[in-house]
This record gives structure tokens, C-alpha cells and sequence, in this order.
């Protein structure tokens, strides 16, 4: 009997990491999708007839989506289960990959990046509520560490691979790749995943708070993006601004006297939630747009080819692969005060660095701020999210993380679109003038070491400078 017993211990211990496994799988993905596409950019511009904002849009339709609806994906998985929501997410997102290959404009393509971005939405969320209903809180910082050391591979590892495919095959395979790995993602969810699901009380999706939040979103991103174009006084722009205030200020106002808001006001009550979502959201802000324009910069600036702007990014990628775990492992010990602070302060380092090059720099000229910013990201992302996930109930743990990753998620595409902005107004005519270029890419550069000193004061203010596990929540689990 006793055999028994440790014989079945023993398989669930191990079959939590296969659950692990198994939505890094899914993780690993979509994560990569949001910076696969940046070093394939020019190619696709080209091969296509691209205007640079429709470049943007190809990125940040993805980003804007994701965010937008990640609030929604995280409030169905808790109702319909998240196991389901990661496996529709999942179908989504590999069937808007095939379209996106197959894409003979920018109309089409943008459209099926906005499409991935929403399965993208469904997936996230559920990945990360499921390692908190699957994990003790022993546990839970050392795995939510794996989980963001994945994530930020996938983001770091993206240029890479996006080069190598671009160069030797075709940039449409940056897209058709995920149709395999999705279709062996959904055989692993249904092997290894255990449904969950919130049971605590009656659930509803929140339509008004969608629909408000999204145009909100979009209209203030549409209005950003295209403000160069239009000019930022023309009536187009004007009612772009004028729409988002109101959507987005009806949004707060639905979500604050909704009886089950889709964004639960009252978790940003707790000063450690509040204070990781900012930090999430200025580090999506400064971070996000950095590595669009860094791709841009070292291909239609430096002259380098689609594999070597990829690899360029290979001492910011081995860094995070070694480190990110160990700073989740660390972050269970000391707390995530410390070095999420430290973290930020090593990427502002990074963003001055990067600030401070021209036309004629080589590789080693990049290296320094590749390294600082491969430590920098490390030390500050999965301390960040333990330090969120940490402060909400394992049964909240779809919506606190729906509301997290929407925060890197919506600071990215807004943090594209505002160094477009800063790079466009000081760069006309545009990325073909190497000068003027490197212009406006040290004032958006600049901008973002702004943005990361910002999320240092916030980290020393609110987050937790000692580990504490709080007791052991139940889950409802549901068999197979």
C-alpha cells in the first residue's frame, strides 16, 4: 500500500513538469511570433511593396490583438477551462500562421496578424494559470522562472531564427513552421495537461469591457502610428485621440460598476500586483520597440544580412537561456525587489549604449549592450512575474495573468508605435537616410532608458523584498 502511495507521488510529481513541458511548448510560439518577424521586415517590405507603417502594423496588429484580448482569453479560461481555452488559442493561431504565409499583400497579412494576435490572447493566459493551478507555492517561482525564461528566449531567439529562414528559404516560412509544432502542441495539451477551472462563484464574459477596451486600443495605436502620415493635426488623427480617451475612460468606468468586470479593479488594491503590472507595462513600453528598430538599424544602416542581424542578437539570447531560471529560483529566496530593480537599471545601461552608436559600428561595438541587455531582461522578467502571480489566488490565476502578460502585450504595441513616432518626426525622409535615421533612433532609444528608470523607481516602491509563500490554495482539478 505504501509503494503504492510513493509510486503515485512520484508520477505526479513528474507529470506537473510534463505540464510544464507542454504549454512552454505552446508558449514558445507565440512568444516567438512577436519578434520572429522583425528581422524579416525589410524582406518583407520588399517583397510586398511595404510602407514603414504598414511594416508597424505588421508587428503591432499582432501585439495589439494579443493584449487587447488577453483579459477576455483569461476570464474564459477561467470559466469554459483552461486546458480548452489553450487548445482553441491554439487551433486559432496555427490556421492565422498558414494565412499569414500565404499572405500576397499587406491587407491580408496585417489582417492575419491581428487573428494570430487573438489566439495568441486565448493561449497566454491559460499557460500560466495552469502552471499556478498545477504548482504548490514551494514550487511555483522556480517554475513561473522556466515558463518566463521560455517566453523571453522565444522574444530573444526570434531574430535568429527569423534571419535563417528569411535568408535561406523564404520569409513566408517564418509563418508556415508553426503549423506542425501547433498541430503536436494540441496532441501534448490533451497527454499531459489536467483540466481547470474557477468554480468560486457565477462567470461571465465581459462583451461591453472588451468592445470599449479594443477600440480604445486600437484607435489610440491607429492615431500614432499614422500620425506622420496624416500630420498630427489633421481631422483623422484629432478623432483617432478623441475616440481613445473616450473608449478607454468608459472602460474604466464599465470595469469599476460591472457586477463581473472583464479587469478586476480591485486587484490593483494590492500594492505588489499593482506595482509588477507597471513595471510589465514600461518594460513592454521601452523593450518591444527597441528590438524592432535595433533590426532595423543594424540591416538598413550597418548593411548587415537577414542571418546576421540574427545573430547579433545571440549573446542577449545565451544570456537569458542561463539566466532567467536562476533568477526565478532566486526571486523564491530573497523576493523580487532586488533584482527587478537591479534589472532595470542593467537595461537602461543597454539603451544608452545603444543610444550612443552611428553608421560604421561592428559587431563588437554591439556586443556590450547585447550583454547588458540579456542580463538586464533576465534578472527583472520572471521576478516580475512571480512578484504578480504571487499576490492573486491560484483561482484568480487566469484574470492575473490575462491582465499581466496584457500589460507587456499592450506597452509593446504602444511602445512600437510611440518610437515610430519619435523616429519618423526626426528621421524624414525615413529609414533610407542612414543620418537621419540614426537621429531619431537615439531620441526613441533615449526615451526608452527613460521608461526603464521609471520601472526601477517603481520596483524599489512596491514590490516585496523577501520572499513569502502564502498557504496552499485549492484548485479544481477535472479528470483527463
Amino acid at each position: 500500500m505504501r509503494a503504492k502511495v510513493l509510486a503515485s507521488i512520484v508520477d505526479e510529481e513528474h507529470r506537473k513538469w510534463w505540464t510544464l513541458a507542454a504549454v512552454s511548448f505552446g508558449l514558445f510560439m507565440i512568444m516567438l511570433d512577436n519578434t520572429i518577424v522583425n528581422v524579416a521586415l525589410p524582406t518583407i517590405q520588399s517583397s510586398l511593396d511595404l510602407k514603414i507603417s504598414e511594416l508597424e502594423w505588421v508587428v503591432t496588429g499582432y501585439a495589439l490583438t494579443f493584449g487587447a484580448f488577453m483579459l477576455t482569453g483569461g476570464k474564459l479560461a477561467d470559466l469554459l477551462g483552461r486546458r480548452r481555452i489553450f487548445v482553441i488559442g491554439l487551433i486559432i493561431f496555427t490556421g492565422s500562421s498558414l494565412a499569414c504565409g500565404l499572405a500576397g499583400g499587406a491587407t491580408v497579412l496585417i489582417a492575419a496578424r491581428v487573428v494570430q494576435g487573438l489566439g495568441a490572447a486565448l493561449m497566454n493566459p491559460a499557460t500560466l494559470s495552469i502552471i499556478v493551478a498545477t504548482f504548490p507555492a514551494r514550487q511555483r517561482g522556480t517554475a513561473i522562472g522556466v515558463w518566463a525564461g521560455v517566453s523571453a528566449l522565444a522574444l530573444a531567439i526570434g531574430p535568429l531564427v527569423g534571419g535563417i529562414i528569411t535568408e535561406r528559404i523564404s520569409w513566408n516560412w517564418i509563418f508556415f513552421i508553426n503549423i506542425p509544432v501547433g498541430v503536436l502542441g494540441i496532441f501534448a495539451a490533451y497527454l499531459f495537461i489536467d483540466e481547470s477551472r474557477d468554480t468560486s462563484r457565477e462567470q461571465r464574459p465581459d462583451v461591453p469591457g472588451l468592445v470599449t477596451s479594443t477600440v480604445g486600443l486600437f484607435a489610440l495605436i491607429y492615431g500614432l502610428i499614422e500620425a506622420n502620415n496624416y500630420g498630427w493635426t489633421s481631422p483623422r488623427i484629432l478623432i483617432a485621440f478623441a475616440v481613445a480617451a473616450v473608449a478607454l475612460v468608459a472602460f474604466l468606468l464599465l470595469e469599476h460598476y460591472q457586477r463581473l468586470p472583464m479587469l478586476e479593479l480591485g486587484l490593483f488594491r494590492n500594492k505588489g500586483f499593482s506595482g509588477a503590472n507597471t513595471v510589465m507595462l514600461l518594460t513592454g513600453l521601452a523593450m518591444f520597440g527597441v528590438f524592432f528598430y535595433v533590426s532595423l538599424y543594424v540591416q538598413q544602416v550597418l548593411g548587415y544580412s537577414a542571418i546576421q542581424a540574427g545573430a547579433s542578437f545571440l549573446p542577449w539570447t545565451v544570456l537569458i537561456i542561463l539566466l532567467a531560471p536562476q533568477a526565478g529560483r532566486l526571486s523564491d529566496r530573497i523576493g523580487p525587489r532586488p533584482l527587478v530593480v537591479g534589472g532595470m537599471i542593467v537595461l537602461t545601461g543597454s539603451l544608452i549604449l545603444f543610444a550612443r552608436m552611428g553608421e560604421h559600428e561592428t559587431f563588437w561595438d554591439l556586443l556590450p549592450a547585447m550583454l547588458l541587455g540579456g542580463v538586464g531582461m533576465s534578472a527583472a522578467m520572471a521576478p516580475t512575474t512571480a512578484a504578480a502571480m504571487q499576490s492573486v489566488s491560484a483561482d484568480k490565476a487566469g484574470v492575473g495573468s490575462a491582465v499581466l502578460n496584457s500589460m507587456r502585450q499592450v506597452g509593446g504595441s504602444l511602445g512600437i508605435a510611440i518610437m515610430g513616432a519619435i523616429v519618423a518626426a526626426s528621421a524624414t525622409p525615413g529609414v533610407r537616410n542612414p543620418s537621419a535615421f540614426i537621429d531619431g533612433f537615439h531620441h526613441a532609444l533615449l526615451t526608452a532608458a527613460g521608461l526603464t528608470v521609471a520601472g526601477a523607481l517603481v520596483a524599489a516602491f512596491t514590490l516585496g523584498g523577501k520572499a513569502r509563500h502564502e498557504p496552499e490554495r485549492a484548485v479544481v482539478l477535472e479528470a483527463g
